[in-house]
């Protein structure tokens, strides 16, 4: 890259004199060059307007001034003069005003006291200080008083007062105990700005004899100490015996249980009062009130909000701090102190006054003779300042006169003016407030013409590239500068040439052409100069052969070439650097003309090889990769993840971003395809690695980007096809500076969680998005279309804030916004929340029921108003239940079924009703807090349906020509039965149906005797019931009359039964929900069948759908069901041709029913729960029989035989085991032995205790099923062969055993 040409650093220094000097500032008067240029004086530093000094150290009263003659200095004391001669304790620093007073040896400080001002004067103006109030600094002791002990009642308020000695500066006011251990403070107990230490109520834990007050007074360095304070609390109950002590029996006494207490205030008193604050000053508003509970203190201001960035809550919110206050923070300010039984207020009428501060302030004028000028000295203050003006000194109205100038206000305008008119003038801005004073001077100068810049300065500069030509200069009247080319060339003019007002000449883009001799020339009224410098114009250097990418096996060779041009008065130097570092010093890299040689590569040659050449006047360079491979081997190449990069480096730190740069491991024979850097927060998650980015395999650097406060350390992990490398070791550590947030928190919602609250829920930042310490949220909220103003609340790091005492459902506007101990983030949006739901408060009215059918119904009812819901309108519930069936007139368990219709819904429909019977319902609002009050009852009922089929058809007592028939009402007669229906007719051998008969049957018989049939003759019988409105579904039976006497035996067992010629499925009945069905029949007929469930859409033509039911239940859960749709469902058999059951219709439920229904009541999960645990029940007793299947013998023999230790005898009298017990007692029992440690039998284990000894014991069953065998809880005197058997385990014992 070319360099441009650049001014030096004394020439910089004189450019900015002289622009200072044209600009009217001041004069700097180190420089060599301006040692003959006359000034005014100038003071340099000063002691403070009100200075405090220390009374036992030496008073140093700082006044330092500059100017052409230097200076010299007085004092006047008190508006005097003061005469330093005359007082040995006092002198003044050589070439300097500082005064010196020595106090050390035997001044006193107090003499001192007093208004001093310094005057600088030389022969061109005098320069004046401000006004030092020079103040000794005070630290009286505390004034002796006697401190009665303080009693208070539990509960009560109380003020410890400390009223500290009037100090200069005043003291630093603190509490503490005799052991110099700060009290505690908190929102209960709290110091006051006047140092007075408040409790709002006093526990018996304030209970104590040291509360000191402490004054530090800063400038002494001393502490002053008050007398301790007793305070003692008088609590309820030991202020009950002490009236009880003093009273007699019949007295009535007790003092009254601590009350709660509204929030009174203690500071400030009243309800309204004033305060005065200047500007740019730190405004601090206090409010400390008694209560109990203990008042939460809020702050708003009317009319408006509070600063941001600039309002701080301190003293645990009971003081309101605002720094850098202005006009612009007066106004009103509330403070509410408020509890649970209510609140209190104050009102704080702040007016910001201010002090005179400078709008624009005088600025010295450097003019030369016969110029015009103007001094503007412009204030501003509250009240307004008035401007007054001295001149060296003295007020301007007794000054000297000079015809040159005119005061006009603010302004001082000056005409003409000559050398004489040089001076030091003084704006003095004052109020009641302060004052400002501030010297500029008017210095008139004639100088001719100078030029600063060396004659025949050479300049050089690369073609193409902006060429710069100084001509520094000075002269008063400023001169005017002229170019010219060559020594009697023309002046220059036009765009190609930029012309700057420090006479700099500039050459955008210089040519060859552009070489030569350039003059300068400058001329004012007394004079003119010139000066001449040289421009050279060079050819740039270019590589014209740059070094390229390079694959080398190790121990190959290797060369870069770098073939460079450049001007041939321009004398190149060439560098070669690996990765930006000087090449390693080993003898294998050979550097020649133009290229760089490496023998013998080995891998930490791998890397980024740069040739970098550089000229006087540019630089270039070029760069190239270099990867070393391993040599080919003679076995197989092995491919393997890459070895992990290694020497990572940070550079380029910045607060948002950093460079990255590591060195790649070995690649394993498989290339490098990306680089995976992961960064660890070790500030929030030490430990844990986040993905930051990945970049391509052939880049070795990265720039990333930063949060800020994260205390940040890298690595990086290589990924070729085989996989990734383990990641590398971590970089250094790096801290980005803290900044505040970017982000505000997300999900802000605010649902209230009681009638009187507002919950408002973030979620919070996570720690790097902090961006800095002290993460806090401010939570603002205000009601929203009422005209309320932001309340604001500072809370910490957490997730969730809660607002009481707010009406019940409101809408609130809400925000949530980060800050740190940097600031705030930006603002955030405003999201809608609402107060805490409340019940509904009335009950839907007129609510009207339609009965539409026997089995469905529809109800109205009008909405309630919105107003009286209190929350989110969620919709309405329907209560409805069955009183009784209008048939039976018998009352059951009432089970009550819900439905629910969301929204603002008026009406509803009531499925799957029961014909016939007497229902009642309600109707209740809901929202989010739950259901309002139920409407009065309203009663319906259903009109009469079909019946159900009979619950059961047996025919009994063949005969040759008769057959029985007994039936069972329908289980739902879904009104009042008028009649059943019995159809019958012959089968023939051929399964060809006869001449159907059919017969009405008086609805209050339950059986017939069919005769006249013919004999041997299969009939089949179709039987329902049937209602005023029509007939139910049928039950089917099929049976045969018998032969004659000659003919077949009848069969002796069952004689009494008629036996079906063909197996059937009867009583198939259905539970239905709303998305499944539970299906169950009754089998009769040969074991082992494989039954079938086949079910359809009721009135749908579409072919029936087959589920296979497992095993040879009776049961089965048809699933997938469409809710409220009606289906037809039968059950077969599989290998028998043509078998299978009636058609039964069932209908699911409805979507919208919730229906409150026990499943523990239900008669299928019953008879469910029956079978399972009957099964469980069978395996287990078939298992038992198995595991004790053997021999008869006696037991003691084959113990003998077998000699097992584990199987030891019983004592005769306790049970336990006998001679044969392990000697050791703590051995642990045999697995599978559930015979406890203390060698008892419990009960719940004694029934698995024979299954444990059946392995080794012949035992079998009786055919009665009980165990024969030797064992039983301990032995009676009988022969050894004795039958009698041992208690068999129960089958309840097994069963509770499993479970």
């Amino acid at each position: 890259m070319m360099k441009k040409r650049r001014i030096s650093a004394s020439e910089a220094s004189l450019v900015l004199f002289l622009c200072q000097m044209i600009s009217a500032l001041d004069v700097p008067l180190d420089s060599k060059l301006l040692e003959e240029l006359s000034q005014p004086p100038t003071i340099t530093q000063q002691s403070p307007k009100d200075y405090i000094v220390d009374p036992r150290e030496n008073i140093v009263i700082q006044c330092e001034a500059k100017g052409k003659p230097p200076p010299s200095f007085s004092w006047t004391r008190n508006g005097t003069h003061f005469d330093i001669d005359k007082d040995a304790q006092v002198t003044m620093k050589p070439n300097s005003g500082t005064l010196v007073i020595n106090i050390m040896n035997g001044g006193k400080a107090e003499a001192y006291e007093g208004v001093y001002q310094c005057t600088a004067r030389n022969e061109r103006g005098a320069a004046i200080s401000n006004n030092i109030v020079i103040r000794p600094s005070r630290s009286p002791l505390w004034t002796k008083e006697k401190l009665e002990p303080n009693q208070v009642r539990e509960g009560d308020s109380l003020v410890l007062h400390c009223r500290p000695p009037v100090g200069l500066p005043p003291p630093i006011i603190f509490w503490m105990d005799n052991a110099f251990q700060r009290l505690p403070q908190s929102e209960r107990v709290s110091q006051g700005l006047n140092g007075d230490l408040y409790f709002s109520n006093v526990q018996p834990e304030d209970t104590r004899e040291d509360y000191i007050c402490y004054a530090r007074f800063n400038h002494t360095q001393t502490i002053q100490q008050k007398q301790p304070i007793s305070v003692k609390v008088l609590s309820m109950d030991s202020l009950n015996d002490t009236i009880a002590a003093n009273l007699s029996d019949t007295d009535i006494y007790g003092a009254k249980p601590v009350t709660e207490r509204q929030p009174v205030l203690l500071t400030p008193t009243g309800s309204t009062s004033t305060k005065v604050e200047l500007r740019g000053n730190v405004l601090l508003l206090e409010c400390i009130a008694a209560g109990l509970p203990t008042p939460a203190i809020r702050w708003i201001k009317e009319g408006g909000e509070l600063p941001a960035n600039r309002t701080f809550l301190e003293n645990f919110k009971k003081t309101l701090k605002i720094i850098d206050v202005s006009e612009a923070d007066s106004g009103n300010y509330k403070c509410i102190a408020r509890n649970t039984l209510g609140s209190v207020h104050h009102v704080i009428s702040v007016t910001v006054k201010a002090a005179p501060y400078w709008i624009t302030a005088p600025r010295n004028l450097v003019l030369s003779p016969g110029e015009d000028g103007t001094l503007i000295c412009r204030a501003n203050g509250n009240p307004k300042p008035s401007i007054s003006w001295l001149a060296n000194g003295v007020p301007i109205a007794i000054a000297p006169e000079d015809p040159s100038r005119k005061v006009d206000g603010d302004t001082i305008i000056f005409s003409q003016v000559q050398e004489r008119s040089s001076a030091v003038y003084q704006c003095n801005a004052s109020n009641e407030y302060g004052y400002l004073l501030a010297n500029a001077f008017v210095n008139v100068l004639a100088e001719p013409p100078r030029i600063l810049t060396p004659p025949n300065k050479l300049y050089q500069v690369i073609a193409d590239s902006p060429a710069l030509l100084d001509c520094a200069y000075f002269g008063s009247p400023k001169p005017e500068i002229e170019w010219f080319k060559g020594v009697k060339g023309s002046i220059l003019r036009g765009n190609e040439y930029v012309f700057h007002d420090n006479g700099t000449l500039e050459i955008p883009v210089a040519q060859k052409d552009s070489t030569g001799t350039y003059t300068c020339v400058a001329r004012n009224e007394l004079g003119k100069i010139q000066n001449e410098v040289q421009l050279e114009i060079k050819d740039p250097t270019m590589i014209i052969k740059q070094p390229e990418y390079k694959v080398i096996q190790r121990y190959g060779q290797v060369s870069f070439e770098c073939i460079i041009k450049h001007d041939s008065t321009l004398l190149p130097t060439v560098i070669w650097l690996k990765d930006n570092e000087e090449l390693p010093d080993d003898e294998r890299f050979l550097i020649g003309k133009d290229n760089l040689t490496i023998m013998n590569v080995t891998d930490k040659d791998d890397g980024t090889y740069t040739c970098i050449v550089n000229t006087t006047l540019d630089s270039v360079s070029a760069s190239a990769v270099l990867t070393v491979v391993a040599a080919p081997p003679t076995p197989a190449i092995i491919y393997a993840r890459p070895n992990p990069p290694f020497d990572l480096e940070l550079t380029g730190q910045l607060e948002r971003s950093v460079v990255l740069s590591w060195i790649p491991g070995d690649e394993n024979n498989s290339p490098i395809t990306n680089f995976v850097i992961e960064y660890e927060d070790g500030l929030h998650e030490p430990g844990v690695w986040h993905y930051q980015t990945e970049v391509p395999g052939t880049q070795a650097t990265v720039q990333l980007k930063l949060s800020p406060y994260v205390n940040y350390s890298f690595r990086v992990i290589a990924v070729n096809k085989i996989g990734r490398s383990q990641p590398s070791e971590p970089s250094e550590q790096y801290l980005t500076k803290s900044a505040t947030p970017d982000e505000n928190p997300a999900n802000v919602q605010g649902i209230g969680s009681e009638p009187d609250n507002l919950v408002i829920t973030w979620e919070s930042l996570k720690g790097f998005q902090s961006n800095g310490p002290g993460l806090q949220y401010k939570v603002s909220w205000r009601q929203k279309d009422v005209d309320d103003e932001w309340t604001s609340v500072i809370v910490a790091n957490v997730s969730k804030y809660i607002v009481s005492g707010t009406p019940t459902f409101v809408p609130y506007e809400i925000k949530v916004q980060a800050l740190n101990d940097l600031g705030y983030a930006p603002e955030p949006s405003e999201v809608i929340g609402h107060s805490g739901e409340d019940l509904p408060m009335v009950a839907p009215g007129n609510v009207q029921v339609y009965v539409i059918n026997s089995t469905l119904a529809k109800v109205h009812w009008d909405p309630v108003p919105l107003k009286t819901v209190r929350g989110h309108l969620q919709g309405y519930k329907v209560y409805y239940w069955k009183v009784q069936s209008l048939s039976r007139r018998s009352r059951r368990h009432i089970e009550k079924n819900i439905l629910t219709f969301r929204g603002n819904k008026t009406f509803g429909m009531l499925p799957g009703l029961e014909p016939y019977s007497s229902y009642k319902l309600n109707v209740r609002v809901v929202n989010g807090k739950g259901e309002g009050p139920a409407s009065p009852d309203k009663v319906f009922k259903t009109p009469e349906g079909v019946p159900s089929s009979p619950s059961f058809l047996k025919i009994t007592n063949p005969t040759l020509d008769s057959l029985t028939l007994e039936w069972g009402s329908p289980t739902h007669p879904n009104g009042v039965l008028t009649s059943y229906i019995l159809k019958f007719q012959p089968i023939n051998n051929t399964h060809e149906l006869g001449p159907l008969v059919e017969l009405r049957i008086p609805a209050n018989e339950s059986s017939l005797i069919l005769k006249n049939l013919n004999y041997s003759t299969r009939y089949k019988f179709y039987f329902n019931a049937q209602t005023s409105v029509g007939s139910g579904s049928q039950i089917t039976e099929e049976a045969v009359t018998i032969m004659d006497e000659a003919g077949i035996l009848r069969p002796a067992v069952g004689a009494g039964k008629v036996q079906p010629l063909y197996p059937r499925i009867r009583n198939v009945t259905t539970a239905a929900a709303e998305t499944y069905a539970n299906i169950s029949w009754e089998y009769e007929g040969p074991d082992h069948a494989n039954f079938y469930v086949e079910y359809g859409v009721a009135g749908s033509k579409e072919d029936w759908k087959k589920e296979i039911v497992n095993g040879s239940r009776s049961f089965f859960v048809l699933k997938g069901l469409t809710p409220g749709t009606a289906y037809k469902v039968r059950v077969g058999a599989e290998g028998l041709s043509g078998f299978r059951s009636s058609e039964d219709v069932f209908e699911t439920g409805p979507a919208m029913a919730s229906r409150q229904v026990d499943i523990a009541t239900q008669g299928w999960f019953i008879g469910l729960m029956c079978a399972v645990a009957l099964l469980i029940l069978i395996l287990l007793i078939v298992c038992f029989i198995r595991r004790n299947k053997g021999g008869k013998y006696p037991v003691k023999e084959k113990e003998d035989a077998h000699a097992d230790p584990e199987i030891q005898p019983m004592k005769e009298d306790d049970g336990t085991f006998g001679e044969y017990s392990d000697a050791e007692d703590h051995k642990p029992l045999k697995k599978g032995s559930r015979t406890p440690s203390d060698r008892t039998v419990k009960k719940e284990d004694s029934d698995d205790s024979l299954v444990d000894y059946g392995e080794g014991v012949n035992g079998q069953f009786n055919e009665d099923g009980s165990f024969i065998g030797q064992y039983s809880g301990k032995k009676e005197k009988e022969p050894a062969e004795g039958n009698e058997s041992s208690e068999a385990p129960s089958p309840v014992n097994a069963m509770n055993s499993f479970v």
